[in-house]
């Protein structure tokens, strides 16, 4: 399917890596041009050079959980064009006992997962609605739904981003500009593998049997019973990136391998 992304212009927040780097990967192979994102410059221009191997990809480095690095991204980005899309993808996790969560930690957590999203859009969606056409796309997480209690300050600001994804897209009702959230489950990137790893080292298994053992133990609710892979999760949101998304707008859509137990 042709999902008639050529032409259009996409910003790629934290995708040095991960899922990030899958979706900036799955866009530019449908034609995108994509901007880069990452805090750190060289290692942005690093991952910008290897994503050329699939189309037209620029470093547009910046921290975008502060003011002044979300407004520098957009300078970066604006050199080579007008964003079309932006996909939210910038975030961390760190699991912590709900009494050991500090108030340092519970507003990092929230600057980075959700203001982050909050001022790229606040910067970027009023041209997309001046334009006619636009793409805001938040990666938020199943744990929206169900707070995980080992990161109970990760899953509020997963529930953040459903509210200003949903707020943001009645703002732009009618315009063309399209806004919803994509909530993937478990998927296996560098920041969980390191975790999965850790985990792995205290039992005294190895990786891969913590690897194929960490999904029915701790989110026995899956249905595919694996993590999943950045790739696949990239390949819905670059559905909703496109032409052929126009209707949907508003949805939290999940790509969480059937954890979350309702069918609404």
């Amino acid at each position: 399917m042709d999902l008639k992304l050529k032409g259009r212009i996409a910003l790629v927040t934290g995708s040095t890596s991960g899922i990030g780097a899958a979706i900036a990967q799955t866009l530019l192979e449908e034609g995108a041009t994509v901007l880069v994102n990452g805090r750190d410059e060289s290692r942005t221009a690093e991952a910008a050079e290897k994503l050329k191997a699939y189309g037209d990809a620029h470093a547009a480095a910046g921290d975008v959980s502060t003011a002044e690095g979300a407004q520098q991204v957009v300078e970066a980005a604006r050199r080579v064009g007008e964003v079309d899309i932006l996909v939210n993808n910038a975030g961390v996790f760190t699991p912590k006992p709900f009494f050991e969560i500090t108030d340092d930690d519970w507003e990092t957590m929230f600057k980075v997962n959700v203001m982050s999203g909050v001022r790229m859009s606040r910067l970027l969606a009023p041209g997309m609605k001046d334009r006619g056409w636009g793409r805001v796309v938040f990666i938020a997480s199943e744990s929206a739904l169900n707070i995980p209690v080992e990161m109970v300050h990760y899953g509020m600001t997963k529930t953040a981003q459903l509210s200003v994804a949903r707020g943001l897209a009645k703002t732009l009702s009618g315009t063309g500009v399209t806004v919803n959230s994509v909530l993937p489950g478990p998927t296996w990137s560098e920041g969980v593998e390191q975790f999965v790893r850790e985990m792995a080292e205290s039992e005294g298994i190895s990786e891969q049997q913590m690897k194929e053992e960490f999904v029915p133990r701790n989110r026995p609710g899956s249905l595919i019973e694996r993590f999943a892979e950045p790739a696949e999760v990239a390949s819905l949101v670059a559905y909703v990136c496109s032409e052929r998304a126009s209707a949907t707008t508003g949805a939290a859509l999940r790509v969480d391998g059937g954890i979350v137990d309702t069918i609404a």
